[in-house]
């Protein structure tokens, strides 16, 4: 069986020991854990609200809080039993994650498009206000810590995840915006071009964690070597 943990070229910059290594895989699941049970309450609450407003951007937040919420498990289910150390494990994990970007994409996209090409004005929904200032104060902290912990461990799929949970805070911005002109200065049409912006910035990060090309994409093994590192933090985008 292929591992995945401790670095196999001895004194590279990012070698961590079994047991460290072990440690920030315990971290992990724990920092997925927090998520799953914060997107679970975001998810509720966003289509709940969605729905009542008639919001594409507040539904389509909602939807990305379901996806993110099965992304936590697959890192769970990628950091438990057997898998801990399988690197197939882990090639899995990474694809699953990109996927849940995918099946948000298109459907976010489509009911944005519908929504500002037929003028449906939806209606103001301060709910979803309190709730996208809400993660857009906790998911940059979670989002940086799983990509550090990515970082050392090598792992693409803990990346991904955490990269989404950054995009959660991106959108959580774009949906405030979009709420906001829209409750207070009538600017119905932000609403669902904050839709667009959350359908765009998702198939993007799909892409790119499919192909482990995100911002903080692996170091890169050349000639079987680790250590030296891909163009995915070349310019020190992952900090």
């Amino acid at each position: 069986m292929s591992l995945v943990g401790p670095p196999r070229a001895a004194g590279s910059a990012s070698a961590v020991g079994r047991t460290e290594w072990l440690r920030l895989a315990r971290r992990a699941k724990l920092l997925s854990w927090a998520s799953l049970g914060y997107m679970t309450v975001e998810g509720a609450v966003a289509l709940t609200a969605g729905i009542a407003a008639a919001s594409p951007a507040l539904i389509g937040f909602g939807i990305d809080s379901a996806i993110e919420g099965f992304a936590s498990l697959v890192i769970v289910w990628r950091f438990t039993g057997a898998r801990l150390l399988a690197e197939a494990a882990e090639r899995r994990a990474q694809l699953l994650v990109a996927i849940q970007f995918f099946l948000l994409a298109p459907y976010v996209g489509y009911e944005s498009l519908d929504a500002l090409l037929g003028g449906e004005r939806p209606d103001a929904s301060w709910v979803g206000i309190g709730l996208a200032v809400t993660s857009l104060l906790l998911m940059p902290y979670l989002g940086r810590a799983k990509r550090r912990i990515g970082d050392r461990m090598e792992s693409v799929a803990l990346r991904g995840e955490g990269q989404q949970n950054l995009l959660c805070s991106y959108l959580s911005a774009a949906l405030l915006a979009g709420l906001a002109g829209n409750a207070f200065l009538g600017l119905w049409w932000l609403d669902p071009a904050a839709g667009l912006v959350i359908a765009a910035v998702a198939l993007k990060e799909g892409v790119e964690t499919w192909r482990g090309e995100g911002c903080c994409a692996p170091p890169a093994r050349v000639g079987g070597e680790a250590g030296k590192v891909g163009k995915g933090c070349a310019e020190d985008c992952c900090r």
